[in-house]
């Protein structure tokens, strides 16, 4: 009996020096954030998984092995709630703004976009000014016009302080709630919106698969033409020292990996093919030079 007791005592001892292969070695947790927003994020139908922040957040997962990463489909409002509550998580793409500054920690630039445009019909070019590019602040001091926006969806800093400052309730239109852009393209086509911001392959993205890409056209906006600023978005996670650990890794599988083809073409393959050249020399010149 005195025995089994000494049997019993050493088979503990060796299980608490030698703890069970993989247990003190588990995986933080990664949540990556992904909105119902093609070609951004595509969750269904002959393009799933290729939208541009699909994948590029796929090669941010091979490159940082030492977490358990999870896909969560979630709203700009979802991000929100995650980031303020502290979780492990994360989402590509995100435009940097004093708000979320108060909540989320943000990498060097993670994608580099064409700016936000207006995207209206192509009969209504001539309430519009007629011109190719206007601003977007006169715009909504004429009144005259209704944009619809996304709620707690950044466009740019400068886009976002002209609508912050000229929007109102008769010249503004917020949603909230699923396939925020979808969803704001079908009041475009119902005339309860005059225009929508979004970027130009969003535009072409949605009009195509709703069959009404020759009636739909893009108008450049002034505003986010100041800097290339309004070019950049980033990978953003919660402000916690989790967070801060976690930017600090993605920043350097960034620096590694924006330079090279797969991680650009990530974007290219969306672009419009006359676009191709120069976004290229843009993307060399100003957006891998940006490395803090």
């Amino acid at each position: 009996m005195v025995s089994m007791n000494k049997l019993s005592i050493f088979c503990l001892l060796c299980c608490v020096s030698f703890p069970i292969p993989g247990a003190a070695f588990s995986k933080e947790s990664l949540s990556w954030m992904e909105a119902v927003a093609p070609p951004f994020f595509i969750h269904e139908g002959a393009y799933k998984g290729q939208g541009y922040e699909d994948l590029i957040t796929d090669i941010l997962i091979e490159h940082l092995p030492q977490y358990d990463h999870k896909h969560m489909q979630a709203n700009i409002s979802r991000h929100y709630q995650q980031w303020k509550q502290g979780e492990n998580a994360c989402s590509v793409g995100m435009f940097k703004t004093p708000e979320r500054l108060e909540f989320t920690y943000f990498s060097i630039p993670s994608v580099f976009t064409l700016p936000t445009v207006l995207i209206i019909h192509k009969d209504r070019f001539a309430d519009f000014g007629g011109n190719k590019s206007v601003s977007l602040a006169k715009l909504l001091e004429d009144g005259k016009l209704v944009v619809g926006r996304s709620n707690n969806r950044s466009y740019g800093i400068e886009f976002d302080t002209a609508l912050n400052t000229y929007g109102n309730e008769k010249n503004i239109f917020t949603y909230e709630g699923p396939e925020l852009s979808l969803n704001l393209f079908k009041m475009l086509q119902a005339g309860r919106i005059d225009a929508l911001p979004g970027l130009p392959e969003e535009a072409m993205y949605l009009a195509e698969t709703m069959g009404i890409r020759d009636q739909i056209m893009t108008i450049s906006v002034e505003e986010n033409q100041v800097n290339k600023e309004n070019w950049l978005s980033y990978v953003a996670c919660s402000k916690t020292e989790w967070g801060k650990k976690a930017i600090e890794a993605i920043n350097k599988t960034l620096l590694e990996q924006r330079p090279t083809e797969k991680y650009r073409a990530a974007y290219e393959r969306w672009l419009d093919p006359s676009s191709i050249e120069g976004y290229r020399k843009l993307y060399e010149e100003v957006f891998v030079k940006i490395t803090e």
